[in-house]
């Protein structure tokens, strides 16, 4: 049984591959996943989007 882990992707990326993995995992596509994150962080003032996006980038590990 294969263990759906959560990694950054290393092919399909814009910047640290943080929302192409995060689509992955939660089986969206990559393009739809961006809409979401972009819009909930500029139209949710308590949702600090960038900071978040930049500890993803360091904590999450890269897909092999």
């Amino acid at each position: 049984m294969a263990e759906n882990k959560m990694t950054r992707s290393s092919t399909d990326r814009m910047l640290g591959g943080v929302c192409a993995g995060l689509a992955k995992y939660f089986g969206w596509t990559p393009t739809n996943f961006r809409l979401f994150y972009v819009l909930l962080s500029v139209l949710s003032a308590a949702f600090p989007g960038i900071l978040v996006y930049v500890l993803l980038w360091v904590f999450m590990p890269l897909e092999k």
